[in-house]
């Protein structure tokens, strides 16, 4: 029996790259689909749901894509309230990547290493990969502070965090070079997940910081978001600091989209999102 993968991008047009990492995780077919809604998602779900005989329901997969991760968030809740008894699939949510990619991100800042008690910066963090990412190291233990270029919007999103994950992030605004160089003075971890093209700290503003442990850097587009991290960088050492570029942690990224697209096969019961997710990645790292 085919292993049947069923896209379900919020985007008009579905997502080439998800298409792709899914064939390779082992999916004998990809259906996708653009535009899909909490409001027009159910006949899908139903078509997905009552095919097949509850021994067989775990050859199909639903997968929740596209580039805003809110409406993914709602789609995913929204399929889930059509599952009722045994008449579910295995569903994975990564809009944007921004599950794998915040997952890959800090599983290797906390391999070999504990973060309980330390605190992170996130750089730009209101973003699908930042909010992942604070509630990753929040979760760690990680005091998080959040920053944006407007504060309403950052505290909004630092709210929407609380409620839905029940972890703390802090709010701050910074939205310019020099008060992200002040943000990040008594930080242990800087994390930078802004829009490709902006600089978010050059060099000089994070080399000599004394409490400096962890750097990561998720913008794989040059100019680097954070001067002086490489794409490549994989925990190499920098002005006494570990430093993690995209691409570096990025071949995670990539084996763990596939993997737990290869999970989704394995039962009909399966929901990966953040958590699940990053728990998956701790067991790839190293």
């Amino acid at each position: 029996m085919k292993k049947l993968l069923y896209q379900f991008d919020t985007d008009a047009l579905p997502s080439v790259f998800d298409n792709v990492v899914a064939y390779d995780g082992g999916a004998d077919q990809v259906i996708p689909y653009g535009s899909v809604s909490p409001e027009n998602v159910g006949g899908l779900v139903e078509g997905a749901i009552f095919t097949r005989a509850p021994k067989d329901k775990k050859n199909t997969a639903i997968f929740v894509g596209g580039g805003n991760l809110l409406a993914g968030e709602a789609l995913f809740q929204a399929v889930q309230k059509k599952f009722f008894s045994n008449f579910r699939v295995s569903l994975m949510l990564d809009s944007n990547g921004a599950n794998t990619t915040a997952a890959a991100c800090v599983a290797w800042l906390s391999h070999g290493r504990s973060l309980q008690g330390m605190e992170a910066v996130i750089l730009a963090g209101t973003g699908p990969v930042g909010q992942r990412a604070a509630v990753m190291l929040a979760q760690e233990g990680v005091r998080v502070t959040l920053t944006g270029r407007q504060l309403d919007r950052t505290q909004a999103t630092c709210d929407a965090i609380a409620q839905r994950f029940g972890v703390t992030v802090h709010a701050l605004a910074a939205p310019d070079l020099a008060s992200r160089a002040a943000a990040v003075q008594q930080a242990d971890i800087i994390v930078g997940t802004g829009a490709a093209g902006v600089v978010l700290l050059e060099e000089a503003q994070w080399k000599d910081l004394p409490r400096l442990k962890l750097i990561a850097d998720a913008n794989a587009s040059p100019p680097a978001g954070i001067a002086g991290i490489d794409l490549m960088d994989k925990g190499r050492e920098r002005h006494g600091k570990l430093a993690f570029g995209a691409i570096g942690f990025g071949a995670l990224k990539l084996a763990l989209h596939r993997a737990c697209v290869a999970r989704l096969f394995e039962q009909n019961d399966l929901r990966l999102d953040a958590a699940e997710i990053y728990a998956i990645a701790k067991t790839m790292v190293g």
